[in-house]
């Protein structure tokens, strides 16, 4: 029998890896902003157009590669990290596993510029899918520049796999903002189609993180500091008031390196507990400090994911050190009460008796003889309405008119025994706050209120958008808005469909947003939650790539402002839903998908009863 076993080329082994390396335009930006950074660069630029699909550059200040590692570079398992076994478990750069420029090489077109400092000439090289296209000397400047164009060129059902821009640029991001965070020391800059999203002065850690997510941050944050034999924490956590629905502002950093823990993730849920309301997530921003020999970060192709020798002891000083700073700062529920101040005593009578109050009495006043004189504080007009209180009261004591009188009841309702009542019949209840029962001919239909609202307003909005019908409703002051750098620049995409809807911007920076108009039934206070849900759903691209960007503006802002299930509703509101669904185009199914009312005929209720 012939063999099969075979070695696979080097461009096919490439790929393979690339597989795991480069899962989508995020993964490559990680990959070069980590060498630059172990490079020692203290200024690092990223460049990214069409949210990495046609470029991704990183330009950094490093000290730059000579001519044979900069061929070296993209061999696979080449790396300046380890020399033996023991290095991987006493790591203390980011890239090490030596297949990150070979894998990208594998599946773009890759431009290398780079000097050393030591060197007049730096070094040119191309390479398009793992074929070396050429190399040569040029003048550039020292560190290096790294350009990868048209990613999955080669493999065109990779390709298809990327969602959109909008989508792939959050993750790219997402994956500058952990590297940033880890290293406020370094300038950063970052740039999208020409646009600058991020420009990041050295600094210390705090004034890093509100750069990054906007000034508002600044009164968000608690700080978090604790020293032990075992770990040293610092950072800060984000105040109870200001958490969130998703987990976006999550970051734990171990030496100085990004990872997930869902285990460590716990503890400061728990530290938070009775803090929290129901599906808030809180902000946080650690640094935990450990002995390299005690970690395994190895464990995962993209060392995300870390393994701790004693887990359960750091879990315990995480917490401890969380609560610790959430109660000294007052944060954290105290059992205290509310006291006035104007209560205390005053710092110069401490040490003194107290006296005993004089109380003077006019022993000559007679409240039943009318020549007595009033004290000083009974007038006469008093005495006059003593007695006028009693004036007329006989005359009223004895009479049984009672046309006159008004007095409160319950609400009386047609009977349901009594089908000849003249009375309106009320032809919708309201169910646990959450349902509406409506009676039809053949039974009765029960509507879930907040799927329904949701769908009588997707297709109000939509309709708004697609004829430009919008009504707005002007403010009477200016309303700011501060959101990330990131949300904002989301926004702008969207600021046109935005308008179209009811919004109206007097403001619109990298830094602040400020309206002066709102769509009508959007109140003043609801709007940061609206944009913040918007921009969530945008990142998530909610459902999927399928449907157009007013589709999913408009399901978004429906999901926002929908009736909530336990809002009770007065009659009127109920009738008005009823009457509005059916008159919607899709009222049996809400815009997720998701059923929105059920019918309930009469001969299953008589089925019950047999």
């Amino acid at each position: 029998m012939a063999d099969i076993i075979q070695l696979l080329p080097d461009h096919v082994a490439n790929q393979i890896a690339a597989g795991e390396v480069v899962q989508r335009p995020a993964s490559v930006v990680k990959e070069l902003l980590e060498n630059a950074v172990d490079a020692g660069a203290s200024s690092i630029k990223l460049l990214v157009k069409n949210a990495g699909k046609v470029l991704i550059q990183v330009i950094d200040d490093g000290k730059g590669m000579s001519v044979t590692d900069a061929r070296l570079s993209f061999e696979r398992h080449s790396t300046s990290k380890i020399k033996v076994a023991d290095d991987l478990f006493n790591l203390s750069t980011k890239g090490f596993r030596g297949e990150a420029l070979a894998s990208i090489a594998a599946i773009a077109h890759v431009e290398m510029k780079t000097r050393q400092d030591s060197d007049e000439l730096g070094t040119l090289l191309a390479v398009e899918g793992s074929v070396f296209k050429s190399q040569e000397l040029i003048t550039t400047p020292k560190g290096s520049s790294i350009a990868v164009k048209n990613l999955f060129f080669n493999i065109p059902a990779r390709r298809n796999f990327l969602k959109s821009d909008a989508v792939e640029l959050r993750h790219i991001i997402d994956e500058f903002q952990r590297v940033v965070l880890a290293h406020p020391s370094i300038n950063f800059s970052m740039y999208h189609n020409g646009s600058d999203l991020f420009n990041l002065l050295n600094g210390s850690f705090r004034q890093r993180i509100v750069n990054t997510f906007g000034r508002k941050t600044n009164e968000k944050l608690v700080p978090v500091e604790e020293t032990t034999e075992i770990l040293s924490i610092s950072g800060f956590v984000g105040k109870p008031e200001y958490s969130k629905k998703s987990r976006g502002e999550q970051f734990f950093f171990v030496n100085n390196r990004y990872v997930k823990s869902p285990y460590l993730n716990h503890s400061i849920s728990s530290a938070f507990e009775g803090l929290l309301q129901p599906g808030r997530h809180p902000s946080y921003f650690l640094y935990l400090q450990v002995d390299p020999n005690s970690i395994d970060i190895n464990i995962h192709p993209t060392k995300t994911e870390i393994k701790f020798d004693d887990e359960q002891t750091i879990y315990a000083i995480l917490r401890a050190a969380i609560k610790h700073s959430l109660g000294q700062f007052s944060i954290a529920p105290v059992l205290d009460f509310e006291r006035d101040k104007n209560l205390d005593t005053p710092y110069a009578l401490n040490g003194g008796e107290a006296l005993a109050p004089k109380v003077e009495v006019d022993r000559s006043f007679n409240p039943f003889s009318k020549t007595s004189h009033a004290p000083t504080s009974y007038s006469k007009s008093s005495s006059e309405s003593w007695e006028g209180l009693y004036v007329g009261l006989e005359s009223k004591s004895n009479s049984d008119d009672f046309s006159q009188v008004s007095y409160e009841s319950d609400e009386m309702t047609s009977s349901i025994f009594d089908e000849t009542t003249e009375r309106k019949v009320q032809k919708t209840f309201q169910l646990h706050n959450k349902y509406i029962i409506n009676t039809i001919k053949s039974g009765m239909i029960v509507i879930d209120q907040n799927r329904a609202h949701e769908r009588i307003l997707y297709e109000d909005y939509l309709r708004k958008i697609t004829v430009n019908e919008a009504v707005s409703q002007q403010l009477l002051f200016p309303l700011k808005l501060n959101l990330s750098t990131s949300g904002i620049y989301i926004l702008k995409d969207l600021k046109q469909a935005l308008e179209t809807t009811g919004f109206v911007f007097s403001t619109f920076t990298n830094d602040i947003i400020e309206l002066i108009g709102l769509p009508i039934g959007v109140k003043d206070s609801d709007t940061s939650s609206v944009f913040d849900q918007l921009i969530h759903d945008i990142e998530n691209e909610i459902p999927n790539v399928n449907f157009s960007v007013s589709d999913l503006l408009s399901k978004s802002l429906a999901k926002s402002l929908a009736i909530k299930n336990g809002k009770k509703l007065e009659r009127k509101e109920q009738e008005y839903i009823v009457n509005t669904l059916f008159s919607c185009k899709e009222p049996a199914i809400s815009p997720s998908n998701k059923i929105i009312f059920v019918t309930i005929k009469v001969d299953e209720l008589d089925k019950k009863f047999n």
